[in-house]
């Protein structure tokens, strides 16, 4: 996968995690927070490896 793939999943997944949390939060679902808690700090996590490969392809570029 790309690191533009990654960030754009991980943009993706981080918003719908927090939508999750909101309509958990709206209807009282603390399942539904925790599962969009998880889904967000997923979607932080696929964003940190698509900076994580942009850095190493700078690198190599440079070398």
């Amino acid at each position: 996968m790309s690191s533009t793939t990654d960030k754009i999943k991980g943009m993706a997944n981080e918003a719908m995690g927090n939508v999750k949390q909101g309509v958990g939060k709206a209807i009282d679902n603390k399942e539904l927070q925790a599962k969009g808690k998880m889904q967000e700090l997923k979607g932080e996590g696929q964003q940190l490896k698509g900076d994580a490969k942009d850095g190493i392809k700078k690198v190599v570029d440079r070398a």
